[in-house]
């Protein structure tokens, strides 16, 4: 029992100090003048997803490449089917009003691109800088089309002039500093501690790395964008909802395998070859009609989503 406690205590940590940096960095940058709308869709965008980074910099370092690949996959599955479909049962996500459509094309986009490279049986470094150019692609894209819209005033509710998530005016500098300083030991700490447990809790119950990447691991990483999303939903901001989820997706795909591949050559299992990158390219496609038709995600379509999820794990730990 003692992994699985030690597991659980590196997660909490992660959560803790992934929370903890993205306050000090928001604030830090805005007392600099970075304007709010490029702080949320970079600093705020990261530091959400900072607890996967270092899942995945740890997992390369430590040559247990089916966690780091675990992670990235389980998790871009579990957004879509368990981080939309639990807020979706208790309250619907309206999304006629929803401006996802170019983001989700390259949600897919990228998609295949990972699949494709995935395919050449191992992510090198060469394969890094692909995932990488593609999401300073991304990225600049984004900045750009947010300047545009802003200037316009038509910005959408994720690029509007409100305080990014983590943002008060009246933080005094040692609390920014306690923040930083917080996030940067408990990030590197919390990904030691679960990763190492993750790695031994496979060994111990004759579980493969891949699997525990792709379910525990993936699962508690997912957090912070449950917390998000599901506020988002109580809140009616359905384009919070989803372009959290997209966001999240995004930087998964290009950023997390992008550095992990540059530290080592990360191996594709051939189960992911062969299941469950396809259920995650499957699960993304299932956007399609809340998207491009603004189809809104009932409480029906949150149930369905929910149990296509308990399904996909059952599927999972069953092999």
């Amino acid at each position: 029992m003692m992994v699985w406690a030690l597991a659980i205590l590196g997660l909490v940590i992660l959560l803790l100090a992934g929370d903890a940096l993205v306050k000090g960095a928001v604030n830090l940058s805005l007392r600099a003048g970075i304007p709010a709308f490029i702080v949320s869709l970079t600093i705020v965008a990261f530091g959400t997803s900072a607890p996967e980074l270092l899942i995945a910099i740890r997992a390369a370092m430590e040559n247990v490449p089916g966690i780091a690949l675990g992670n990235v996959i389980g998790s871009n599955t579990a957004n879509v089917l368990l981080i939309l479909g639990l807020p979706a049962i208790f309250t619907t996500i309206h999304t006629q009003h929803c401006e996802t459509q170019r983001t989700y094309a390259m949600m897919i986009g990228a998609s295949v691109l990972f699949i494709a490279l995935a395919f050449a049986g191992v992510f090198t470094w060469v394969s890094a800088l692909v995932l990488l150019a593609a999401l300073a692609m991304v990225l600049w894209d984004m900045l750009r089309s947010a300047r545009g819209a802003r200037a316009a005033h038509k910005a959408s509710q994720t690029c509007t002039s409100e305080e990014p998530e983590g943002a008060d005016p009246d933080m005094p500098k040692w609390q920014i500093a306690l923040f930083l300083g917080l996030g940067l030991i408990g990030l590197p700490l919390g990904a030691d501690l679960l990763v190492d447990n993750a790695a031994a809790i496979a060994r111990q119950y004759h579980v493969s790395e891949p699997v525990i990447g792709l379910t525990l691991v993936a699962l508690g990483t997912s957090l912070p964008e449950l917390a998000t999303t599901t506020m988002a939903a109580l809140r009616r901001q359905a384009d919070v909802a989803l372009g959290n989820v997209i966001g999240s997706n995004l930087f998964n795909l290009l950023a997390i395998i992008g550095v992990a591949a540059l530290i080592r050559p990360l191996p594709v299992d051939a189960e992911f070859l062969q299941f469950d990158l396809w259920i995650m390219l499957g699960t993304s496609l299932l956007l399609l009609p809340f998207v491009y038709l603004r189809w809104n995600i009932t409480r029906t379509w949150g149930l369905a989503l929910t149990a296509l999820y308990l399904g996909y794990v059952a599927v999972v730990l069953g092999h």
